[in-house]
Order: structure tokens, then C-alpha cells, then sequence
């Protein structure tokens, strides 16, 4: 059994880390660092919940962390994680900056430990399905990937540490390194960034809308979006191919449900659930005609995530997220950053 110790019961700690840790075999929820109130002993009575990062590191027995706070704390509390000689697993981005994250890449080789960083949405089942498309070639060559994170929020949240100005604020670093890391996991490593990062309410000072295209060899795109003022969606996935077609409208139907407190885990989607929740695949025949097959998710669900840090910690398998996919996902906020100032198109750095 391998104790965790869970830093932050906001809403990632109390809807995205702490139900999933509890609900994988071989990982035992042990402590949980809630700064003030109760629901953390409410929820986890098993657990014992801490004031501090120095209470919760004095527990000898407590082998993984996992760092759920503001983005602009990662690399402190991390780092002070690495030097106790935890292994850790940081919520996405791994850092505020590069330099940051380089910093804790570099120290956790020295200090031999495990750091990794949540990316939970590489097991959405409607991404595994886009993967298996892909990978399939049954869309042909393709031309153009767009995923859209959209939602209508045109209300600030007061006191929300997303909507400040500083370091690791704005919907950039909170949504963008989902859709990087999967545009980077299906083709790999662009040649070039090009990015319009905008504020869109009335009010707001952090960065509430992107468009980022990552540029690939010929004429492969990677088109990322997000915004905070739509009212109608986009479609959360499209590709296009020499071959076909896909588009998939709404959104997995995990995050929705932890975030109620469902665990999805223990449901059997009904058929119009899975209906709802599959994409369209548009095939072009040999005479020019098309025909439309519904492509349901594939069966997948964020407890694998955590399944595999427990098997790298007992030795019997290799980091799903490893530290480089973690840089390579910071170099692209870093290089999309200094699109948008200078209004131009910048090149992967050779």
C-alpha cells in the first residue's frame, strides 16, 4: 500500500484528485492538507487532514504528494516535496514559468524521484477514441485537429486566484496545457507556434479567450481554443482528413459528474448517455458519396492515471506523463505567450 498525501481541497484536491486516489487499489489516501474548514474529515475520515506542508511532510509513512493549489505555488511546494524525498505528482501546468519548471525536472533527477504532472484528459474516453481514429488511418492524412474548451462564465468569480494577474492566472494556464498535451501526444512536436491570448469580459484582468495553432510539417494544423464567453459551443473535437471526417460535440462526462460528486467509475452509461457522448465519423467512398458512423468513447477513466504512478513507484511499468511531455507542454504556453505579444509566429526552438 502506498500512502498519499494530497495538498489543496479546492476544487481539483476535492473533485479531481482526492475520489480518484481513494478509488484506485494500492493507493491509501492518508493526509490531506485542507488550510481551513472541515469537508476534507467529512469526506475522508480515514484521512488525516493537516494545516501545513510541514505537518503533512513530517508523516514518514506518506511516500507520494500530490500538489493540487494555485499554479504559482507548484514549484515551491514541489521542490519542497522533492527535498523530503517525496515523489510527487503536480497538477497541470507543472509550473508557472519554464525556468521553473527546468528547476524542478532537474531536482528531482538529482534527488532520484518521481514527478509527473496530472494530465487526467489523456483519459477522456472521447480523446482515447480520437487516438485509436488516428492512429487507425481510417481519416487518411490529416489536415486539420481542433479542440475547443468553451464554457459562458461572463460573470468574474471574486477572489478567484484564476482570475488575477500573475504568474500561472488566466484560462492559458488552466485549460490550454489539456488541449497541448493532446494535440502533442497525437503528433508530436510542431514547428512552429502562432497564438491570440485576449481578455474578453467587461473587467477582467487575466487572459479569458486563446486561439493557438501549432504548425506542423506540411500542411498539418493543430488548431487549440478556448473561451469564457460562448454561449453556444463549439464542438470539443474535429479532424479532418483526406479520407474523412470527425467531429465530437459534447463534453466527457467525467469531469460533470466529480464535480457533483458522482464517481463514474461505479455508473453504467445508459444508451442515450453513450449516444450523447460519441462522436461522428464521416467517410468518404470511393464514388464520392459519404456515410456517418457514430465512434461511442472508448472505455477508459482517470483512476488509470493514478494506476500508473502506483505501478512506476513498485517498479512494473514507465511514467504515462514523463518529465519532458511535462516541458514540452510549458515550452508551448512560453512560446504562445511571446506569439501573442509580438503578433507573430514563432519557431520550436531547434
Amino acid at each position: 500500500m502506498i500512502n498519499v498525501g494530497l495538498i489543496g481541497f479546492g476544487l481539483a484536491g476535492r473533485s479531481f484528485h482526492a475520489p480518484v486516489i481513494h478509488a484506485v487499489p494500492g493507493l491509501k489516501l492518508a493526509a490531506i492538507l485542507q488550510r481551513s474548514g472541515d469537508e476534507a474529515a467529512r469526506l475522508y475520515p480515514d484521512a488525516r487532514v493537516v494545516r501545513s506542508v510541514e505537518e503533512l511532510l513530517a508523516m514518514s509513512d506518506t511516500r507520494l504528494i500530490v500538489v493540487a493549489t494555485p499554479n504559482d505555488t507548484h514549484h515551491p511546494i514541489a521542490r519542497q516535496c522533492l527535498a523530503a524525498d517525496r515523489d510527487v505528482v503536480v497538477d497541470k501546468p507543472l509550473a508557472s514559468t519554464l525556468d521553473e519548471a527546468l528547476d524542478l525536472v532537474k531536482f528531482a533527477q538529482e534527488r532520484g524521484r518521481l514527478l509527473t504532472v496530472y494530465q487526467n484528459r489523456r483519459y477522456d474516453g472521447d480523446f482515447q477514441a480520437v487516438q485509436q481514429l488516428v492512429a487507425s488511418g481510417r481519416l487518411g492524412r490529416i489536415v486539420r485537429f481542433e479542440t475547443n474548451y468553451d464554457r459562458f462564465r461572463p460573470q468574474l468569480k471574486a477572489n478567484a486566484w484564476r482570475e488575477r494577474s500573475g504568474p500561472g492566472t488566466g484560462i492559458l494556464f488552466d485549460i490550454a496545457p489539456h488541449l497541448i498535451d493532446h494535440a502533442l501526444v497525437l503528433f508530436g512536436l510542431p514547428g512552429a507556434v502562432t497564438a491570440d491570448i485576449r481578455v474578453e469580459r467587461d473587467n477582467a484582468i487575466a487572459d479569458d479567450s486563446f486561439d493557438l495553432t501549432l504548425r506542423y510539417a506540411g500542411s498539418l494544423r493543430a488548431l487549440l481554443r478556448a473561451t469564457m464567453l460562448a454561449q453556444v459551443t463549439r464542438p470539443r473535437f474535429i479532424l479532418h482528413g483526406t479520407s474523412g471526417a470527425y467531429v465530437k460535440h459534447a463534453f466527457d462526462v467525467q469531469e460533470p459528474k466529480l464535480r457533483v460528486g458522482r464517481f463514474p467509475w461505479n455508473e453504467i452509461p445508459s444508451e442515450a448517455e453513450q449516444r450523447e457522448n460519441s462522436g461522428v465519423h464521416t467517410l468518404v467512398n470511393a464514388d464520392g458519396t459519404t456515410k456517418e458512423q457514430l465512434v461511442p468513447p472508448a472505455s477508459t477513466d482517470y483512476r488509470n492515471f493514478y494506476a500508473n504512478v502506483r505501478d512506476v513507484l513498485l517498479g512494473t511499468a514507465a511514467a504515462a506523463v514523463t518529465p519532458q511531455q511535462a516541458l514540452n507542454v510549458m515550452r508551448v504556453l512560453e512560446l504562445a505567450r511571446e506569439s501573442s505579444t509580438r503578433r507573430c509566429t514563432i519557431p520550436w526552438p531547434a
